[in-house]
């Protein structure tokens, strides 16, 4: 590894930066403080690592959190106890979300806190502690560092972020940061990819016999199988299967969307009636990386049981219920390409049912049903309003996210926020290789704008679209000021409903508490610095396609799309979200 700074002694905090650079990391997110100003100049000497500066933590904690998507992992320095504590909710979102990221908290030097000083950023009781045990409920692992357990605690805590792929922490004084760096060897990393071969085999078996005594065999897959990085061996069970498919919000684009086996999303009671009617009705289910949420499964109106069926998590599988663990979700979708492969040979094999009850009698693997793709979808919008001039009818939520949808780019990566945009475009395919980000699990709205910053850094290849109401972009829009700062040209849809859309239709539709400031969208982005941005506005479905093209033309600077859509205009997935009922949930936890 390359020394830090040429010439000087290498100090803790330069083999910290060392770790991360070998994990990938070429960009820290952060904001200075006093505590951490000294440790900052070690972070700009790195020749790997870039400093990106963010307008609050928070902000950098969302960055990190979609960097780690993007590139791995991620990684976020703040000061002690202000900053880290406003880091703190976009740690736990990576935490629910399974994202591998390190948050380094630097505070005052040792002797400061042996001493119980009464400094600035505490509570004046000696306890320098307490910020490190908040996070220690909202990491996988933890420390707080001293010269003599620097390299052991680095290494431990960073291994166990990426076995569990969720966030570590570390606490770290100024002094101890600042230190020489003892020897050291290498960062050895465990095999993400070996188990014990006992389970493995013993789960072939069990696989086998499941899989030739299926009627109809279905995948559904979800957000573990990227984060525990198995999508080759996904792309190559379906590959070699045919199986239709289908994924959960939280999942989109973890398949190849333009394949003609996917089936599209699925919502449990919310998803449409031709995914649901295969992904329930599949005599054998076959689960990779799932897990089942409220928001992600229509509040748990999954018609599948989730105690029977093949279901893959990340080290752990079963079988009818009946568990094979150690065997991790890669080797396991391996087992099952392989078994796949064998059962074709053989002849007869699994084909997904006509409707939820009805299974089909004859074979056949290799047919593929024919999928509905955006621009289709785009125009059946058109025609459903003939004889009204797309010049003049308004806007609507249903034609917004339909029309965005077919603008989307091979090689796109699309960040949603939380909101009308997140359940308006999740059911809509994406061509192959574009990339979705969203947060529907941890739901914290304003995650938008800040994850748009760390996604386009990490992947610098990849145009980022983002989709975001004005309501969420209100809580983070500095960041756009970050955006500009770092020179990115995303084209950023912002939908102005003039408020809280998605909590009007849950509950208060006309409560003060749902309303929002009117800003003037369309003079922020210079405001905040960015450079000859392109502002476009659209009321009406020609607005849009006009603001569409021309955005995607406009690859030399920033695009902000302010579309306008009716203040309680939602689009069809949250009305059907919205009209199922508790007591239509079979399968509450």
């Amino acid at each position: 590894m390359t020394s830090s700074t040429a010439g000087a002694e290498r100090t803790i905090m330069d083999h910290l930066l060392d770790r991360l650079s070998a994990l990938g990391v070429q960009h820290v997110f952060g904001v200075p403080g006093d505590y951490n100003l000294a440790v900052l100049d070690r972070v700009v000497a790195h020749p790997d690592i870039t400093w990106v500066g963010t307008s609050g933590e928070l902000g950098a904690a969302y960055a990190a959190d979609a960097y780690g998507r993007t590139k791995g992992f991620g990684a976020l320095l703040t000061t002690f106890g202000v900053g880290e504590l406003s880091a703190i909710n976009g740690v736990a979102g990576a935490y629910a979300e399974h994202v591998p990221l390190l948050h380094i908290a630097i505070g005052p030097t040792r002797e400061t806190e042996q001493a119980g000083s009464p400094v600035h950023h505490t509570m004046l009781d000696g306890d320098f502690d307490r910020f490190a045990r908040a996070h220690r409920q909202v990491v996988c692992a933890d420390a707080v560092l001293s010269p003599d357990n620097a390299v052991t605690e680095i290494d431990r805590v960073l291994i166990a972020c990426l076995r569990e792929s969720r966030p570590g922490y570390l606490r770290v004084p100024r002094d101890t940061a600042l230190a020489p760096v003892p020897p050291h060897g290498p960062l050895v990393v465990p095999d993400p990819r070996q188990g014990d071969a006992f389970q493995v085999q013993a789960f072939r078996a069990a696989a086998r016999a499941r899989l030739a005594a299926a009627d109809s065999v279905a995948v559904l897959a979800d957000f573990l199988v990227d984060r525990f990085r198995a999508r080759d061996e996904l792309a190559g069970l379906l590959r070699a299967s045919s199986f239709p498919h289908a994924v959960l919000a939280s999942g989109k684009t973890v398949v190849d969307e333009s394949s003609a086996t996917f089936l599209g999303l699925y919502a449990g009671a919310s998803s449409r009636a031709s995914v649901r009617a295969v992904i329930d009705g599949a005599d054998l289910l076959i689960r990779a990386g799932v897990r089942l949420t409220d928001l992600t499964t229509g509040k748990f109106t999954h018609g599948f049981d989730p105690a029977e069926g093949i279901d893959l998590g990340p080290t752990t599988v079963t079988v009818d219920g009946r568990a094979f663990p150690d065997v991790p979700l890669a080797v396991a979708l391996t087992v099952l390409t392989e078994l796949a492969g064998e059962l074709i040979g053989e002849g007869p094999a699994a084909q997904p049912p006509t409707t939820g009850h009805e299974r089909r009698s004859e074979p056949a693997w290799g047919k593929r049903p024919i999928g509905r793709t955006a621009a289709t979808a785009v125009a059946r919008a058109r025609a459903c309003c003939r004889g009204v001039s797309p010049m003049v009818r308004p806007l609507t939520q249903r034609y917004l996210w339909q029309a965005v949808a077919a603008a989307v780019r091979p090689g796109d990566t699309v960040v949603s926020d939380d909101g009308t945009a997140l359940f308006g475009i999740v059911d809509h395919p994406f061509p192959r290789d574009a990339r979705f980000i969203g947060q529907p699990i941890w739901a914290s709205i304003g995650f938008g704008l800040p994850a748009l910053l760390g996604a386009e850094l990490g992947g610098p290849s990849r145009r980022g679209i983002l989709l975001v109401g004005d309501g969420a972009a209100q809580l983070t829009v500095q960041e756009l000021g970050t955006i500009g700062r770092h020179g990115l040209k995303p084209i950023i849809i912002l939908v102005d409903n003039s408020g809280y859309t998605i909590e009007r239709t849950t509950h208060g539709r006309r409560a003060v508490y749902n309303d929002i400031s009117d800003w003037r969208w369309g003079r922020v982005p210079t405001a905040l610095g960015a450079r000859n941005p392109l502002v476009l506005g659209a009321r009406t479905p020609w607005a849009l396609d006009r603001a569409l093209s021309r955005a995607v033309a406009a690859t030399d600077r920033l695009v902000l799309i302010q579309a306008y859509t009716g203040k309680d205009d939602v689009p069809p997935m949250l009305k059907r979200l919205a009209a199922n009922r508790p007591d239509r949930a079979r399968w509450v936890p």
